[in-house]
């Protein structure tokens, strides 16, 4: 049986090698990697952990790498935004890096209607 710091410290090194595949251009494996430490980190530490948010993060970044806009969009709007404002607050970086990642989104998105002024697509 682990111990829930050793669970904490594989997600971690799941991380380490999601970012490894990332850096090799397998963007698809790291993707499924990232959903499942995103995944476990909310069974293990809660949504409103900065941990998890973190990895949260991580999974956002790597969907719009992929151009998969409308399911980040989704999870940051739905999940992570509200959780990481809540919890961390406003000015707290993971909660702007969030922010910035939603304008990503939209702005990057050809599906957005650009003339929209709150492109809420």
């Amino acid at each position: 049986r682990y111990w829930s710091h050793d669970e904490h410290s594989f997600l971690v090194i799941q991380g380490d090698l999601a970012n490894c595949l990332d850096e090799l251009g397998r963007n698809d494996a790291a993707l499924v990697l990232k959903r499942e430490i995103y995944a476990g980190a909310v069974a293990l530490l809660g949504v409103s952990h900065e941990d998890t948010i973190g990895c949260g993060g991580n999974l956002v970044g790597s969907l719009i790498v992929q151009k998969r806009f409308d399911e980040a969009r989704s999870l940051l709007r739905e999940q992570l935004l509200p959780v990481a404002q809540r919890t961390l607050g406003a000015d707290h970086n993971f909660t702007l890096t969030l922010k910035r990642n939603l304008a990503a989104t939209l702005t990057n998105n050809p599906d957005c209607i650009r003339d929209d002024p709150r492109l809420n697509c």
